[in-house]
């Protein structure tokens, strides 16, 4: 059986569904394909689980020390099954919620695995083994998202070596924990059982943590996890490991020479890459990278007239909300509005503690092309409002083009982080001088108030601290 269709989707996680949703509201018959759970890895084991585990442990460390701001709570206790049962609510919500929105913007659902047959056709199979076909008429969305990189030598188990999937699902807490991988995922879920009890060795193979992030926030939290007793194990890779009953013994190399590591669960962390295998691509013309990416253009389309991609599936930046804002590009593109990506804007953000988040340029990239620049800082530990809810740890850092005032890039690490960087990003999309944030009164007493006086810091006239 075959079912016509303006648009077919598949995949329905925060590219595809968004996809999906907008060109139903563009008029256009849309079917959007998945075989699993609806949300995709953000909604089910990552951005979603996650933060609410994140968020868990930072009370959880701040109900420990409550005493010291005289608020006295008796013993805390952690009960790790009645977290991961709300957590999994939060999931159950949200999952279902995507399907609500699909169905009342006009978009179908169809469950099950789905693959090109040709540039206008996708084969579904559902768990029943049942196939159908879906013809789509202006074009293919692939949004199939990516999927956790295995170590070889560290394959899954579930047990005592995991991925990101399983770390948000324990239902104890590792006494030792060891992580292969200091980026982003590594980090957050890291500190997560450091926060409720584990010992945590970090094995990174490059020099530093967290790659690719600005290096004076980085050694704000690589500080935070030395002070919580983290070993932090850099220019290393984890070589092997030897499974015994309840503990595993990692062999690492270091600068220094091979050394053994024991722990009890090892979790590998070290990157997503893109899930486009079995899904009949090559045949019908779309070509991938060296690094299994489908190449697109910026109005999402792929080599092959007809087949678009967005999302993780289509490159960096892999983020939940650079695929959303793509999903809806392409379903613009696809109902024929002037539509295109433009990727200046985008904030990253890195939920470890303190919050790193970031948009624009580093300091070495606005030198590495050539711009005069100025770096006004300010830290929280000079802002009554961090004080008072005893989260100084941390800045906010405005990279400034001189000759033009534009701000070039926004960097902050410290409390609520994930929610500043709003202001920035617009900021840059609005193409904002410094003078421009500096001026803007911002509330006391806030946090917000970081952005102003470091703005003002980099034109040398910050009030709250002394200018450099």
């Amino acid at each position: 059986m075959t079912t016509e269709y303006d648009v077919v989707v598949v995949g329905g996680g925060p590219g595809g569904y968004p996809c999906a949703i907008r060109a139903a509201q563009l008029g256009l018959k849309v079917a959007c394909v998945e075989e699993e759970e609806l949300g995709g890895v953000c909604l089910n084991w990552g951005c979603i689980p996650s933060k609410a585990l994140i968020s868990n442990a930072h009370f959880f460390e701040k109900a420990q020390g409550a005493q010291e701001i005289g608020i006295k709570l008796g013993a805390v206790e952690l009960d790790v099954g009645a977290m991961q049962d709300w957590k999994n609510g939060i999931v159950k919500k949200l999952t279902g919620g995507v399907r609500t929105l699909l169905e009342a913007n006009g978009a179908t659902v169809v469950d099950g695995r789905g693959r090109l047959v040709d540039a206008s056709t996708v084969e579904v199979v559902n768990s029943a083994g049942e196939a159908t076909r879906l013809k789509a008429s202006k074009g293919i969305v692939i949004a199939t998202g990516s999927a956790t990189i295995e170590v070889p030598g560290f394959e899954f188990d579930g047990r005592q070596i995991i991925g990101a999937k399983e770390a948000v699902s324990l239902r104890e807490v590792p006494r030792r924990l060891l992580v292969i991988g200091g980026g982003v995922i590594g980090l957050e879920l890291g500190m997560v059982y450091q926060k409720f009890g584990s010992e945590l060795t970090v094995v990174e193979l490059t020099p530093n943590l967290l790659p690719g992030t600005d290096r004076d926030c980085v050694r704000v939290v690589e500080r935070k996890l030395k002070k919580h007793g983290a070993t932090i194990m850099t220019d290393t890779k984890a070589v092997s490991c030897e499974k015994r009953d309840g503990s595993v013994s990692v062999r690492v190399a270091t600068p220094t020479g091979e050394r053994d590591v024991e722990c009890d669960v090892v979790l590998v962390a070290v990157g997503m890459k893109p899930r486009t295998r079995e899904l009949g691509l090559e045949q019908v013309g779309v070509r991938l990278d060296r690094r299994g990416f489908i190449e697109t253009n910026d109005r999402c389309q792929t080599t092959q007239s007809g087949v678009y991609a967005v999302g993780d599936v289509s490159g960096a930046p892999m983020l939940a909300h650079k695929a959303t804002k793509e999903g809806e590009i392409c379903a613009e593109v696809l109902a024929g509005l002037p539509a295109a990506k433009d990727w200046t804007t985008v904030p990253s953000i890195i939920f470890t503690d303190p919050e790193i988040a970031s948009v624009g340029m580093l300091e070495e990239q606005a030198k590495q092309e050539g711009f005069d620049f100025k770096v006004g800082k300010f830290p929280f530990a000079a802002l009554g409002r961090a004080m008072s809810i005893r989260e100084t740890d941390g800045f906010v850092k405005v990279v400034r083009d001189v000759a033009s005032d534009r701000i070039l890039g926004i960097h902050i690490v410290g409390p609520s982080a994930s929610d500043l960087i709003s202001e920035a990003a617009l900021a840059l999309e609005m193409v904002a001088t410094t003078e421009d944030v500096a001026m803007t009164i911002h509330p006391h007493p806030t946090l917000g108030e970081a952005l102003m006086e470091a703005s003002a810091a980099a034109l040398g006239h910050a009030i709250h601290i002394v200018n450099r």
